[in-house]
């Protein structure tokens, strides 16, 4: 297993929207692998496979605070929802930040596992708003897209602030990634 790069925010490659998996094989599998092992090192509760700069609709979250309870999502789909969740959100692409995002409570997703085969899943509270917002990744959709633009813009140019801040290259590095 290898430790992936996490693109961070406003990079962007992660507004691309992915593609689905045709075939669950080792290349797969090998990808679930090491998103989980960066996942658990970042650390963080879920990875979407745009994050480390894969177009597939791959996403893994793992919510327990023991490592215990590893979820894989190949081609996800919520199929339905309900209710609705405040919940204070923060993101592996977007380090340090944290907002408010209102989401459903209740999900019905369908997916396809590490195995290739299909399962269906009821998911409430922490994992419903988890897998609502890794599918949002795969879609191309920060969970900042939530947010006033106002707060939205702040955000952004703190990050390309600290990301200039921290490149060897400077201001000019920062500007061909935006």
């Amino acid at each position: 297993m290898a430790l992936l790069d996490i693109l961070v925010y406003p990079d962007p490659r992660l507004r691309r929207t992915a593609q689905p998996v045709a075939i669950v094989d080792e290349s797969v599998r090998r990808l679930v692998d090491d998103m989980t092992e960066t996942m658990y090192a970042a650390p963080g509760i879920g990875l979407a496979a745009v994050q480390v700069d894969r177009n597939e609709r791959i996403i893994v979250i793992d919510a327990s605070e023991d490592h215990s309870s590893l979820n894989v999502f190949i081609n996800p789909t919520i199929v339905d929802r309900s209710g609705e969740l405040e919940c204070e959100e923060g993101c592996l692409s977007l380090p340090g930040v944290y907002a408010p995002v209102t989401r459903s409570q209740r999900v019905h997703v369908t997916a396809i596992n590490r195995d290739g085969d299909a399962f269906e899943l009821e998911a409430e509270d922490l994992l419903a708003v988890c897998i609502q917002h890794e599918i949002d990744h795969l879609e191309g959709i920060v969970f900042v897209d939530y947010l006033s633009r106002l707060k939205h813009d702040r955000i952004r140019k703190r990050l390309e602030k600290e990301a200039r801040r921290k490149s060897p290259e400077g201001a000019n590095h920062a500007a061909i990634t935006l």
